[in-house]
């Protein structure tokens, strides 16, 4: 299989501060043979001026100067590898409360969250806050690493432990599939390669299972939604009567000869042909990038949405929204922004704050005047243009938005319809 043809995982990484998130990715990408011989000769020219007796692999992944003086990560960190079974993109997430916005940034695009758990500290209050946005986020996959495991010599009663006490806690949450894997990031138990300290554990090693979780399904591809991002008319005498509709399927499964149906107009046509790189495909499925033309002369532009006859989104002006606000102002009701939705824009007044959410303790707060920044709460705006949705849980490039202010065109929010 080449190299582009490899499947694509995205995870990110998640836990307290000091629980190893960086360490881990370094021992990832150390072990999995996917550093840089000269990024490698300056970690450990630093770890030696640091005064270490070993390679610090937090230091791959940890690239600001003060997230390095510090110790900790403080910005979404991407770092991309790939092994002979798959592509990885990884999103390093800082642990601070006041960064929660940073691991939302980190989570929203993710297959998979790997949730770090110090094997002497045990679940804390940051493993609620984290899994509890893992959860938010539709992650549907989740790793729990209890790591550190060297510290507490291996022991299989403090891994089962803590295995027992994040099930009870994940009652609550709504990921599909937890897995759990005992390892040491610094010493590299059971990260690429098996460890031979915890013969008790006969799980794989977390290199096996990102590997192997399975993924495909994740995408949602029984409701066709098909947002326009360009119509393309390229005004040559062979093409003069050539009118493409460009865009990345956001779900569903497209077929040459299909019914569909063009939103907001309601016209209804068939699908004459679709392509990909100029080569004429049969069917076409989320999340590919194609051309498709019409079998009827349709006036459709950007923003415009292509779904099935009898399968819509739903059509509205009038909007409950789960925000993490991001901004440094807080958010007041009465306040004008700009909504960005798949390939629409326009803008929205915020209607109400209904309530926030205390993402230690899962509760609702009520009656609230504002938004802070990392607050997720749930708002009502009303758009000045009806918008093609869907709630976030079914689909969630469809049921997900970002708030741009009007003013500096500063992303100020992240939402999800519910």
């Amino acid at each position: 299989m080449q190299y582009k043809d490899k499947e694509l995982l995205r995870f990110t990484t998640a836990g307290s501060v000091d629980d190893g998130k960086s360490t881990l990715i370094g021992r990832l990408l150390y072990d999995s043979k996917s550093v840089y011989q000269d990024q490698l000769d300056a970690v450990e020219e630093s770890s030696n001026t640091k005064g270490f007796d070993y390679i610090d692999l937090s230091l791959l992944t940890d690239g600001l100067k003060s997230e390095r003086e510090q110790g900790i990560t403080i910005d979404v960190a991407y770092r991309y590898f790939a092994t002979p079974k798959r592509k990885f993109i990884v999103a390093d997430t800082p642990g601070h409360i006041q960064y929660t916005r940073n691991m939302v940034t980190g989570a929203s695009t993710a297959n998979l969250a790997i949730i770090l758990i110090d094997a002497r500290k045990g679940m804390l209050e940051q493993t609620h806050r984290h899994s509890f946005i893992a959860s938010l986020l539709r992650i549907p996959h989740a790793i729990v690493c209890v790591n550190k495991m060297d510290l507490v010599d291996y022991s299989e009663e403090v891994f089962n432990k803590i295995v027992d006490d994040y099930k009870a806690f994940a009652t609550k949450l709504e990921i599909i599939d937890i897995q759990f894997v005992p390892i040491s990031a610094l010493k590299g138990d059971n990260v690429v390669n098996k460890s031979k300290n915890m013969n008790w554990y006969k799980g794989g090693s977390l290199m096996y299972r990102l590997e192997n979780v399975h993924i495909s399904s994740d995408k949602n591809h029984i409701d066709c939604r098909f947002p326009i991002q360009a119509v393309i008319r390229p005004q040559t005498i062979e093409h003069q009567d050539f009118r493409g509709f460009a865009g990345r399927i956001d779900g569903g499964v497209f077929k040459t000869g299909d019914s569909v149906k063009i939103l907001p107009s309601g016209f209804i046509s068939k699908i004459k042909t679709l392509e990909l790189n100029g080569e004429r495909l049969s069917e076409a499925f989320a999340p590919m990038s194609i051309t498709m033309t019409l079998e009827d002369e349709i006036d459709i532009s950007r923003g415009d949405m292509i779904v099935r006859e009898n399968n819509s989104p739903e059509v509205g002006q009038d909007l409950e929204v789960l925000v993490t606000w991001m901004n440094i102002n807080p958010l007041l009701a009465r306040t004008k922004v700009i909504i960005k939705h798949t390939t629409n824009e326009c803008v929205a007044m915020v209607k109400e704050l209904r309530y926030k959410i205390d993402i230690n303790t899962l509760h609702r707060v009520v009656d609230i005047e504002k938004l802070q920044m990392n607050d997720i709460g749930r708002i009502s705006i009303r758009t000045s243009k009806p918008l093609f949705f869907d709630t976030y849980k079914k689909n969630r490039q469809t049921g997900s938005i970002i708030i741009i202010d009007e003013q500096t065109n500063e992303t100020i929010g992240a939402g999800m319809f519910i």
